[in-house]
């Protein structure tokens, strides 16, 4: 495994890397972020299309991802990441709908339990996923960066660049 570290519009993303593939994805302070030990050895080289690609979408010029994914994780818990992918860059869906979509309504709060251990943020958009009323809860990268990821892709006036309230700090274990 390997990993890189690096700074983007909401705060640092440390980029970890797995047999070929993005295997995690973790905001600054991210709540479910594992243990930094387990991340191998830095290599800054093996992530420039991943670099490339986040400072695309960060400008406006990406609204989907190309890159190889190989993060881990329960069957229900691959199932509803990939249906993730599938909401349009610039919507939003409920917990419910998600659910739905997946052949499991009466599962919205399992859904939001995978939604909130997705260890690919932004690639894999969980950010695009809101509370029935309309509500922004449960984001491991905060409420303040899904504001601002959501803002991107609606086009919406944000708070200038660098890093948006509530997310400042430093990233710890690395």
């Amino acid at each position: 495994m390997t990993y890189t570290t690096f700074e983007s519009p909401v705060g640092l993303l440390t980029a970890v890397g797995r047999d070929g593939g993005l295997a995690g994805l973790y905001l600054e302070n991210h709540r479910h972020q594992p243990d930094p030990a387990t991340f191998g050895e830095p290599d800054d080289r093996a992530f420039t299309e991943v670099r490339r690609q986040l400072s695309e979408y960060f400008a406006g010029e990406r609204t989907e991802f190309e890159l190889p994914l190989t993060m881990r994780g329960t069957p229900f818990q691959q199932t509803v990441w990939q249906e993730l992918t599938r909401i349009p860059y610039g919507e939003t869906i409920t917990y419910r709908e998600l659910a739905e979509q997946i052949g499991r309504p009466g599962a919205f709060r399992a859904v939001g339990l995978a939604n909130g251990r997705n260890p690919v943020s932004i690639v894999v958009p969980c950010h695009r996923v809101i509370g029935s009323n309309g509500d922004l809860t449960g984001y491991g990268g905060g409420v303040a960066r899904k504001r601002r990821l959501l803002d991107l892709e609606s086009g919406a006036p944000s708070a200038p660049p660098g890093r948006p309230k509530g997310c400042e700090g430093t990233l710890h274990g690395l």
